[in-house]
């Protein structure tokens, strides 16, 4: 009976968490249709349950590989404190990308030896405040970087822990502007520089300990292989500096990267190019990648002879995308129709706009969208889909004719005013980096816990908000 159940709900459903309830989209039971009258909307909805089960497929994927695993939630995904609080809650540890991320993870209850700290361009106060603090490490991104960390720690009469950063020089089929491990990117250190910056983070031990290998492939990577191959890349180094200098690394850190299929409901996957597409539906367990990963580790240590370093090693991930997306709803209202008999056109136009989804501008990314307030509704007519900004780019579908999104989003037929949609898989590089453009406060957050019950977590701004930290 459940099955058949199941099988009934649209395909973008996910059951237990995000389905059909008399009509309206429900969110871990909680009618979205109530949460917008109550919160107003653009509002962010979370669910804690969805966030705890997708941690929970990772650490299951730890278990099968009988190795230490650390995961880092890569906070830069979504770093609202009441997120943050929920991966505490749920047992894994952190990943920051600036003194005010590491404020707030420390804010969220976050040991310092929970924390890594990421980043191209830390200042000398963020650097000061992560030594103060005692994290696990700091992921140096240039020889520059080495010695801005040991003065810092000199100066402070303190000890660093830290990784290189290194480029493995690793393609993936992912989009363009998540590729991170290309020498055409702008992180890491290229292999030219490995060895000198290897001796450069031996020279004064007393101030910097090296105590581990970073590399980041780059998010959404649909595949295996190229996990595989970045971690042949950091072992040769690893081994190289082992024989060198008979110092051994405590931990290989393989970045993030797992991907969220986007595309559970496909009825307008045809509307994509093919890369797109196998992008966007991209549903790689990371147990495959877990496994590929530590068979690879095996051969490369017996084909080294150095399974001794192998023992000694822990595996750190930093998911962040794979944990925060999927559990992550945007609901927006129809504010205004408008048809166009010159081309056949209906137009709405919605309150959320790109300054809430800035993927969906600068990647061109596709959010599923449907109609909260009919879900159970075909969702077969086409309509042209718009934000409320004063910008020509703040549409929900193609406007540059490159085939990336598609050129209509499919809802319920005759859809009017006031009726209140919802993007899906929204949660990941959302409320991150949404901005109050056209003097539009920023929206609410509500996070549903785990006990079935809505709570505020982010009240919506308001207009004396917009003028927070101006002198008048």
């Amino acid at each position: 009976m459940i099955e058949q159940r199941i099988a009934s709900f649209p395909a973008w459903a996910i059951a237990g968490y995000l389905e059909p309830q008399r009509g309206h989209l429900a969110i871990d039971g909680v009618d979205a249709i109530e949460l917008a009258r109550q919160h107003d909307t653009p509002l962010f909805v979370f669910s804690e349950s969805r966030i705890r089960r997708n941690i929970e497929r990772l650490t299951r994927a730890a278990r099968e590989i009988a190795r230490p695993v650390k995961f880092c939630y890569a906070a830069k995904a979504n770093s609202t404190l009441a997120i943050l609080r929920a991966v505490r809650d749920a047992g894994i540890d952190i990943e920051v990308n600036s003194g005010g991320e590491l404020y707030k993870a420390q804010r969220a209850g976050f040991r310092p030896n929970q924390i890594i700290f990421n980043g191209t361009s830390k200042t000398e106060a963020e650097i000061s405040e992560a030594i103060v603090a005692g994290i696990y490490a700091i992921n140096v991104d240039s020889i520059y970087e080495i010695e801005l960390i040991e003065r810092t720690a000199e100066r402070l009469g303190r000890r660093a822990r830290i990784a290189l950063r290194l480029v493995p020089e690793v393609e993936t089929r992912s989009h363009p502007g998540l590729q991170t491990a290309l020498l055409t990117s702008k992180f890491g250190i290229s292999a030219a520089e490995v060895s000198e910056a290897f001796a450069r983070a031996l020279a004064r031990p007393e101030l910097v300990h090296l105590c581990g290998i970073h590399i980041h492939i780059g998010s959404q990577t649909p595949d295996v292989e190229p996990f595989a191959r970045a971690f042949e890349a950091v072992w040769r180094h690893l081994i190289e500096i082992y024989d060198r200098t008979c110092h051994a690394i405590e931990h290989i850190n393989l970045g993030g990267g797992f991907p969220v299929n986007y595309l559970r409901d496909r009825s307008q996957a045809d509307a994509l190019p093919a890369h797109e597409r196998e992008m966007l539906e991209a549903d790689l367990d990371p147990a495959e990648v877990l496994r590929e990963v530590m068979r690879v580790a095996r051969e490369e240590a017996r084909r080294a002879r150095a399974d001794h370093l192998l023992d000694r090693i822990t595996f750190l991930f930093e998911p962040g995308r794979s944990i925060v997306a999927d559990a992550g709803v945007l609901l927006t209202t129809v504010r205004n129709v408008k048809r166009r008999p010159e081309t056949g056109d209906t137009w709405l136009l919605t309150d959320a706009g790109f300054n809430l989804l800035l993927s969906m501008s600068t990647y061109h990314w596709y959010y599923h969208l449907i109609s909260a307030e009919r879900a159970d509704a075909p969702h077969d007519m086409p309509y042209k889909v718009a934000g409320p900004l004063c910008d020509s780019g703040d549409v929900y579908f193609d406007i540059e004719r490159q085939g990336r999104l598609p050129d209509y989003r499919l809802l319920p037929r005759d859809v009017r005013p006031g009726e209140v949609l919802a993007l899906l898989n929204a949660g990941a590089y959302t409320v991150a980096q949404m901005f109050a453009y056209n003097g539009r406060p920023l929206p609410a957050i509500v996070m549903v816990r785990d006990d079935g019950c809505p709570r505020l977590v982010r009240r919506r701004d308001s207009y004396e908000d917009l003028l927070m930290n101006e002198l008048d």
